[in-house]
């Protein structure tokens, strides 16, 4: 796992064995940043990692100044890693917590700039994430929550899905 730009690009992180995480390639996940800086100033956003397995796109903010970031994994290794990871790096502004990203949007009282969420493409009730963090107004005004799924998900009709993008067999849909 790579970090692409930033204070940190080119550092390599090597998650450990066992990790049950698909990290988001590193085609996708600088095309999404390509899309991210030219609509937000990435040094001043609020960013929700939820489902956040390797911690790569945190990283990733993180490499690029973002302020703020939360990441949410319930997965005890996933959690470790990275909170030791950005101890390591020196992120102070990482903030790794250990709970389930369905449940979080009902005890969040945060508004984030950015919701970024990466579950399991399989998982029981992705199809119900946009709804989950939409209604509990867990986006700032002007934010944006991406959604990372597999083709099987077709979120195009929903009133708040603004936008879609493929790369290869990842897919990133964007609500408002």
């Amino acid at each position: 796992m790579r970090i692409i730009s930033g204070t940190l690009r080119g550092k390599i992180l090597t998650p450990p064995s066992g990790m049950q995480a698909r990290p988001t390639t590193d085609f996708a996940k600088e095309s999404l940043f390509n899309i991210l800086k030219n609509t937000y100033d990435l040094s001043a956003v609020h960013v929700l990692d939820l489902f956040a397995g390797t911690g790569s796109i945190s990283f990733e903010f993180a490499s690029r100044g973002c302020p703020y970031i939360d990441t949410i994994d319930i997965h005890p290794l996933h959690h470790k890693f990275i909170k030791d990871t950005a101890q390591q790096l020196r992120l102070p502004q990482l903030h790794a917590l250990r709970l389930n990203a369905f449940d979080f949007p009902n005890i969040c009282t945060v508004q984030y700039d950015i919701i970024f969420a990466d579950p399991p493409y399989d998982l029981a009730g992705v199809d119900t994430l946009p709804q989950r963090i939409l209604e509990k107004n867990l986006l700032s005004p002007g934010g944006v929550f991406i959604l990372e799924h597999s083709r099987q998900h077709d979120f195009s009709s929903h009133p708040r899905c603004r936008k879609h993008r493929h790369y290869g067999n990842v897919h990133f849909s964007f609500f408002k």
